[in-house]
C-alpha cells in the first residue's frame, strides 16, 4: 500500500516484502524502540510494526511540528490488521483517474492553487476504468481511450472535521479528440494544459507527492516495456 499522509510517502510493506537498500538511509526496529520524531529521518524504513507503531505514526505524520522525514517504509508484522486498523480510523472514498497522453505530451490541470491530474469519486455500480474515463472526460471536455492500469494511491485528508482517505486508481490513457478541451469550472479547475516532460517536471514542483509518484511508476514501467 503506497500511503501519502500529509504529503509524506508512506509505504506499507506485506512481512515478505521490504524496501531496496537504496531507498532508505536510517533504520528503526519497533520491537526494541519505539518511534519517535527524532527516529523520522530522510529516508526511514520501520521494522516489525503493529497496530500500536501505525497508530503512533499517524499521529506524528500529521503532527503541525515539522519532520525531517522524506519517505517511510513500514514493514507490518499482520498487513490485514493494519488495513483494518486503517479502515477502522478512516472514512473510505473510491475514486481514479489518469495519465493522459498525446505524442510526447501529458494533460495536466490546475485546482485549487496546484498542478494535477484528473480523477473523480467513483459512482455506485461503476467500474474504476469506467470512473476513469468519465472523470477525465467530464473534467478537462475531451474523449480519451483506455490504457492499462498504471498503480493506486492512497491519501489522507480531513473534510468537515471528519478523517477521510482516498483510494485513487490510476490508468494511462492517450487523447482521442481535444477540440474543445476546457476547464470544468464548477469543479475548481482554472486550467487544462498539454505539458511536455521539462513542463512536467517543473509542475510537479507545485504539486502532490501522490502526483510525483504516479509519474515515477509511468517512466519505471515505460523503461521495462512500452505501456499501451
Amino acid at each position: 500500500m503506497v500511503l501519502f499522509i500529509n504529503d509524506i510517502r508512506l509505504i506499507i510493506y506485506k512481512p515478505d516484502e521490504q524496501p531496496a537498500s537504496g531507498q532508505y538511509n536510517h533504520k528503526v526496529d519497533a520491537q526494541v524502540e519505539p518511534i519517535t520524531p527524532a527516529g523520522l529521518l530522510h529516508h526511514v524504513w520501520i521494522q516489525h510494526a503493529d497496530v500500536k507503531d501505525m497508530s503512533v505514526l499517524l499521529e506524528l505524520l500529521n503532527s503541525q511540528v515539522p519532520l525531517h522525514v522524506l519517505s517511510v517504509h513500514l514493514s507490518v508484522n499482520n498487513y490485514d490488521r493494519i488495513q483494518e486498523f486503517l479502515y477502522s480510523k478512516f472514512k473510505v472514498i473510491k475514486a481514479a483517474g489518469g495519465l493522459v497522453r498525446k505524442k510526447d505530451k501529458f494533460l495536466m490541470i490546475y485546482r485549487l492553487k496546484k498542478w494535477d491530474l484528473p480523477k473523480g469519486k467513483k459512482e455506485r455500480g461503476e467500474k474504476y476504468k469506467e470512473t476513469a474515463v468519465r472523470e477525465i472526460e467530464e473534467e478537462c471536455n475531451v474523449k480519451v481511450k483506455l490504457g492499462k492500469k498504471l498503480c493506486t494511491t492512497w491519501h489522507t485528508y480531513t473534510m468537515n472535521k471528519r478523517s477521510m482517505l482516498k483510494k485513487t486508481k490510476w490508468y494511462v490513457m492517450d487523447i482521442v479528440d481535444d477540440s474543445k478541451m476546457a476547464p470544468m469550472l464548477e469543479e475548481d479547475i482554472e486550467e487544462v494544459r498539454w505539458m511536455n516532460p521539462k513542463e512536467v517536471y517543473h509542475s510537479l514542483q507545485n504539486s502532490y507527492k501522490s502526483i510525483q509518484y504516479v509519474f515515477e511508476q509511468y517512466h519505471a514501467l515505460k523503461g521495462v516495456k512500452e505501456v499501451k
